[in-house]
Parts: structure tokens; sequence; C-alpha cells
């Protein structure tokens, strides 16, 4: 099992930047860096290859809205030759809110678009002439308005004639397709206990479609990470994202992480929480969350504890465990890790 971190992208990114070169010493594996409606991704992953040596650095997520499927294939294509060959595209369809909201694009076809997504950049990253009609037409055909488009391919040679792409899938028709042709999963509020009973049927259904040398599925899922007696009380660090996401990320009937949030068997706190959100309420909300889903999308607590809460997550299936360093040595707490692994 690998060990990989999200970049705090809410401040400054340059000291997050400055955090996670210092994990890397301390033995990480990857760095993902999301986007959502702050700052860009790929500006920060091209500042992230300059302050790294060794770990992979990633988008979680870039949306296939707000990009055409060239520019994603580029942009990965010019971080791995920044990193030499350390970069890892993680692509996702995000949600209505920040797709229409922010970037004023019609929320439809998400399966399409990223299914596109991937293949369009798999062939454009080999370098193939693109000639591809479906969503995205290239070139722009005359019946749409093209005058002068002509199949091209990429100028550069990449450094590796793929990047492995990673897929942000909850529902069970986009895990499926995840399954069967992406090269990793990054699943959202994972609790390991029920990952079978959710996604299992969709995962195994995707598997037997799948290219074998594609290889495995890698799974990247986890949670926030503190140690030693009384780090119990650092799950209640999470109680503000969990209500956003439960109760704010969508209106009701159209929010997966709500939906998710039921599917594991929180129904009634589910309803709870968006309702206090959406009224305002964001403190009602978070006082909802419940404390034993606190628990379980975690790994805070005595030692002893935490090493059983990793190999929970093993057996679940995840290959790189995504954790959230709390507390004053988060370099401390990647190396203790690290020597479990």
């Amino acid at each position: 099992m690998e060990l990989s971190t999200p970049l705090a992208y809410a401040g400054d990114p340059r000291a997050a930047a400055d955090r996670a070169a210092a994990l890397e010493a301390a033995g990480l594996d990857a760095v993902w860096v999301a986007e959502a409606y702050g700052y860009d991704s790929p500006t920060i992953m091209g500042y992230l290859a300059a302050r790294t040596e060794r770990m992979r650095i990633g988008s979680a997520i870039l949306n296939v809205y707000s990009r055409t499927p060239a520019l994603i294939a580029q942009t990965a294509a010019g971080l791995d030759a920044l990193t030499g060959g350390r970069a890892v595209l993680g692509i996702g369809a995000s949600g209505p809110q920040v797709v229409e909201g922010w970037h004023g694009r019609r929320y439809d076809r998400p399966l399409g678009r990223t299914r596109e997504v991937i293949e369009l950049s798999r062939r454009i990253w080999r370098r193939e002439v693109i000639e591809h009609h479906g969503i995205t037409d290239l070139p722009l055909p005359p019946e749409k308005g093209g005058t002068l488009g002509k199949p091209l391919k990429l100028l550069n040679h990449p450094v590796r004639d793929t990047v492995p792409v990673y897929v942000a899938a909850l529902g069970p028709a986009n895990v499926r397709m995840t399954a069967e042709i992406a090269d990793g999963w990054l699943p959202f509020l994972y609790v390991p206990e029920r990952a079978a009973d959710v996604w299992g049927p969709s995962l195994a259904e995707g598997a037997a479609r799948r290219d074998p040398a594609l290889g495995p599925l890698a799974v990247v899922a986890g949670g926030l990470l503190a140690l030693g007696d009384g780090a119990e009380a650092a799950r209640d660090l999470m109680r503000p994202t969990v209500a956003l996401y439960v109760g704010g990320m969508g209106a009701p009937g159209r929010n997966f992480y709500h939906d998710l949030i039921c599917s594991y068997g929180y129904e009634a706190a589910a309803a709870a929480i968006q309702e206090h959100y959406l009224a305002g309420r964001k403190k009602d909300a978070e006082a909802a969350v419940p404390d034993e889903l606190l628990e379980r999308l975690s790994l805070a607590g005595p030692e002893g504890y935490v090493r059983d809460r990793v190999e929970v997550f093993r057996e679940a299936g995840v290959t790189m465990l995504n954790v959230t360093p709390v507390g004053p040595d988060p370099a401390r707490l990647i190396e203790r890790v690290r020597s479990w692994l």
C-alpha cells in the first residue's frame, strides 16, 4: 500500500507546497491537488514539480466540462514533462453547482464526457492524428461552424506515451465505467466497512470488461490522520466538510454525497444534515453528523487502533492510503504510518 495526502488548497499554495515537500522527505508517495472553484490545479502542480523530486503529483480533480479533452491531455503531458514522469491525471464530472454555476456549462452526459476524455487523452499521448466525432468533434465539421480545422497530433513528444488516469466516481454507473477503463479510482467519503456492499457489484461488472493490459485498478481512499491518546477528538475537525458535502453540495434529490451517506445506512442523519444546511443552520448540520460515521471516515486514535484501521482500508481494496495528518508534526505522522505499510 502506498501513502498520499491531499494538498491544502484553501490557503497559501506556496506554504502548502512547502509542507508537501517536507512530507515527501518523510516518505509520502503522492500528493493530490484539488481545484473546485478555487485556484486552478495545474498551476499549483507545476510549482510542486519544481519543489519535489520523487513523489507523484495528481489532480483531484480536473472536471471534464471546463476544459476541452485536448487541453486536458496537453496539460497532463506538460505536467508529466515537468515532473519527469510523475504526473497523475485525476478527472471527474464534479457537480452541477460548480459546472453550471461557476463555469457556465450545461451539466449533461457526465459519463460520456469522462469516457471521451480518457479515450482521447490516451490517443493524444500516443501522438495519433486525431479525428474524432462524439460529444466533441475534432476537427470541427462545417455543419457545426468549422472552416479551417484539420486533424492534428500533439506537437511535443511526451515523456511517457500514457499518463495514469484516475476517476472520481461515486454512482454505480460511473464506478462501473471507472473499473472498466481507468487506471485508478478516487472515491470520496469512503467508509471501508461498507465499500463492498455499496460498490462491489459495480466494480466487479467493470472489471469483467477491463483490458488486462491496464493492470489492476488502483484505489485511493483514506481520511483524517491523528495518533495518540485523545486523538479521537480530531474527528470533529471533519464535521464541517461532511456537513458541507452531504448538506450543501446540490439540491435535494441531486446530491451525490447525500445519496452515498444514505447508502451507508445513515438516511435519517443525512436528511437532518441536509435540512439544517440548506436552511442556513450550518452548526446544527455539523452536529447532526453521526460520531460513528466520523470514526469510519478517519484514522484517529491510539496507535494500535490506527494500525488496525489501516488494515481495514487495505482489506477493503485500498491501494493508496490518502491521509490528512493533524497535529504539530505532520511529517512524524507520515513517517510512522509509512513504517506500517
